[in-house]
């Protein structure tokens, strides 16, 4: 498993960070008073805050990650400058109050903005897992699970991925679907039970894989 750069951390991450300083100097009071317990509760605390920070890493594949890196440089090095000379180009027909080429232009720079951002930030929290390394007789991320439907009859097969390569076409759910969430854990023979939209379905647990 490996685990990339976090430096951009959501809001829950920078809380941490914050109560990590005020217990520190609280920490240093507590330290010069002498009692060892005190020491060691701190400490506690200090982890616990830090894996709150790191909780809002992003799972996701190596061909995941890589193409959100693909995208961000398309995005960068692309469609950032087309943008801008569209805008520049739109810009020299004149009244901006009535320019749909301006107006278009700007629409779209809005979009690759929000986009880049968005990349940015799920690649700065992503916690890459190559599911070929995982050796697991358990149900987690990566894993293709074989499944046979009680209800039909009949057996399915799906891939555990991240929330951006998910494709029910290609059989990858996302680990955060409520099938995802409620196969997570389990393992071969288990009876599985989750509700979905259409009700209640079943599974049984016939196969794990790592590939």
């Amino acid at each position: 498993m490996l685990a990339k750069d976090r430096t951009s951390a959501a809001t829950s991450g920078k809380n941490a960070c914050d109560g990590i300083e005020n217990w520190t100097e609280e920490l240093k009071l507590r330290v010069g008073q002498g009692p060892a317990r005190n020491f060691i509760a701190f400490i506690h605390k200090i982890k616990k805050i830090k894996e709150l920070a790191m909780s809002d890493s992003i799972p996701m594949t190596p061909e995941s990650y890589d193409k959100l890196r693909q995208e961000l440089k398309q995005r960068m090095r692309v469609d950032r400058p087309k943008v801008v000379e569209d805008i520049a180009e739109a810009r020299s027909h004149g009244d901006l109050s009535e320019n749909a080429e301006y107006d278009a232009a700007k629409d779209r720079q809005g979009y690759i903005e929000a986009r880049i951002k968005d990349l940015n930030d799920k690649i700065a929290r992503a916690e890459v897992i190559d599911p070929k390394k995982i050796e697991s007789d358990k149900i987690v991320f990566g894993a293709t699970v074989t499944l046979y439907d009680v209800d039909n009859e009949a057996e399915v097969v799906y891939q555990i991925v991240g929330e951006d390569e998910a494709d029910i076409k290609e059989a990858k759910i996302s680990v955060t679907s409520p099938v995802g969430r409620a196969l997570i854990g389990h393992v071969v023979d288990d009876e599985v039970r989750i509700k979905v939209p259409s009700g209640l379905k079943v599974y049984e647990v016939t196969d794990i894989e790592y590939k």
